[in-house]
């Protein structure tokens, strides 16, 4: 069984590490870099869903490397929460990668878009799975940096602009993420996620020290899930790249930083009443508010859809906020099902884009007529990220306003309705502008319709029908959740199999 541990748990961050040196191995081979970011990603999903099914077996499963024992050793762990998120990004991992091979072209391919690819996807893993918090920054940082080197393949100047601000602002969330993990170790001796939520159980007399040091997380990590008001840098960076590094990144970036302030706030820093519970209670609200506002007032594809990622924020923060089991699985079922459609409505973006010319709303119109599949696709993501049902994103939005209403948090459940409705509104603007409208006739002869590579729309269909089936089929994936968020409350759990199984 130990044996079986190791090597489910390392598989996640060996796979893309391998594909990554192999990529780089064949750097100007582009057909050879496809096939191995491909079977790299197939065996990533693999991996994931058979730590997922080790993990729904046995709970919560851990392993100590190099054979120190924990709390002094590198410690990986998995519970539900990590494999669901590691599925949700495996599969929309794989569908960029797929997408890629349509929309990429060649130069920024040679630049190494796959082999940085698949190292984010390694830092992913790596931060989905660590048990120490010195880890977590070191897997955190290097996710970051390679975004950083997503945004800037091609050279343009508006990608340029644009990294810049992602860089800068992330470079003083990375200071202020370090000064956190030092006073944590300054107080506790420990950077092991495990026995620092032992020592704030039993040492009273720190309580104070640890809300000082929780604002540090709250403030570093909510930069970089492009939370209120630390959002700016997202939407002056999100839509400068091509669509197959918008698409991934957008995906799956914010929601490893919620994952982030999750496991903390549920294991080292307990969202109770008080100063950090009012704090992220804004955070929450504001979020939404402004997210949805930012969207609505947008006339380009990528820009409504930053600001879009920006408000989702808010929803994933409600569920930390209320801290109920029925709040926390919203918050998981929300990210996974955040992860599939956002990323698919980023592709869609790319399509609608590489058809004609533009993201502008302006330069845009008549695709339902010319691509109606396409369309379709668009459609029934958008009904989803707006919470219609019975697609995924009702019943996350449903989950969190339940549980909201039911816990008394009765202003924050009704702003997550508004910012819903709002959200039906923008999405509704994009599908007027965008599909249903004629294209003015100027546009036309300045930005000629170009045909469509179908084979760029199967890797959305694949997202699709993850889409509908989380909707269709909720309520086992509702129950998943469920026994995610009971794991997560029940923190003695992780503190127990870390500790006593050395």
């Amino acid at each position: 069984m130990q044996l079986e541990d190791h090597l489910l748990l390392l598989l996640p961050i060996l796979v893309p590490f391998i594909g990554a040196i192999l990529c780089i191995f064949c750097w100007r081979k582009v057909t050879a870099q496809k096939i191995i970011a491909l079977l790299t990603q197939l065996g990533l999903l693999a991996s994931a869903f058979m730590l997922y099914r080790h993990v729904a077996l046995h709970e919560i499963v851990n392993i100590q490397m190099g054979g120190w024992p924990a709390p002094y050793g590198i410690t990986l762990v998995a519970d539900m929460l990590s494999c669901l998120l590691l599925v949700a990004g495996s599969l929309a991992g794989l569908a960029v990668i797929i997408y890629s091979f349509y929309d990429l072209d060649k130069p920024r391919i040679r630049y190494g878009y796959y082999p940085v690819v698949m190292v984010m996807q390694m830092g992913i893993g790596g931060t989905l799975l660590t048990g120490d918090l010195f880890n977590l920054y070191v897997w955190f940082e290097i996710l970051l940096i390679c975004a950083f080197v997503l945004i800037t393949i091609g050279g343009t100047k508006e990608q340029l602009e644009g990294a810049l601000k992602y860089v800068t602002i992330n470079l003083i969330a990375s200071g202020l993420l370090l000064v956190g993990i030092g006073t944590i170790y300054g107080m506790t001796g420990s950077l092991n996620l495990a026995q620092i939520a032992v020592q704030a159980q039993t040492m009273p007399q720190l309580q104070g020290l640890f809300v000082v040091a929780s604002m540090f997380f709250i403030v570093s990590v909510g930069i970089k899930a492009a939370a209120f008001p630390l959002f700016f840098w997202l939407p002056a960076s999100y839509h400068t790249p091509p669509i197959a590094v918008s698409a991934i990144i957008a995906g799956l970036l914010t929601k490893v930083g919620l994952y982030v302030l999750v496991r903390l706030f549920t294991l080292v820093f307990k969202v109770e009443p008080g100063f950090t519970m009012y704090v992220l209670l804004i955070m929450a609200g504001l979020t939404m508010v402004v997210g949805v506002l930012g969207a609505a007032t947008q006339n380009d594809y990528r820009k409504v859809l930053s600001f879009s990622i920006v408000s989702q924020i808010g929803y994933m923060l409600m569920g930390l906020v209320i801290f109920t089991p029925l709040a926390l699985a919203g918050t998981i079922y929300f990210i996974m099902h955040n992860m599939l459609v956002k990323t698919n409505l980023f592709m869609v973006g790319g399509a609608v884009a590489q058809a004609q010319g533009s993201f502008k709303f302006r330069h845009l119109g008549g695709v339902y007529k010319k691509h109606p599949l396409l369309a379709i696709i668009f459609f029934v993501s958008a009904l989803s990220l707006a919470g219609i049902p019975p697609f995924s994103g009702f019943w996350g939005k449903f989950m969190l306003a339940k549980a909201g209403f039911e816990s008394g948090f009765y202003t924050l459940a009704g702003v997550s309705l508004a910012a819903g409705v709002v959200t039906i509104i923008y999405l509704t603007k994009i599908w007027n502008q965008v599909f249903l409208k004629e294209r003015p006739e100027n546009i036309q002869t300045l930005l000629p319709v170009q045909p469509l590579k179908n084979m760029l729309q199967l890797p959305m269909l694949m997202l699709l029908a993850c889409i509908v089936a989380l909707g269709i089929y909720a309520e086992p994936f509702i129950d998943i959740t469920m026994r995610a968020a009971e794991q997560l409350l029940n923190s003695e759990m992780y503190i127990n199999a870390v500790l006593n199984n050395n």
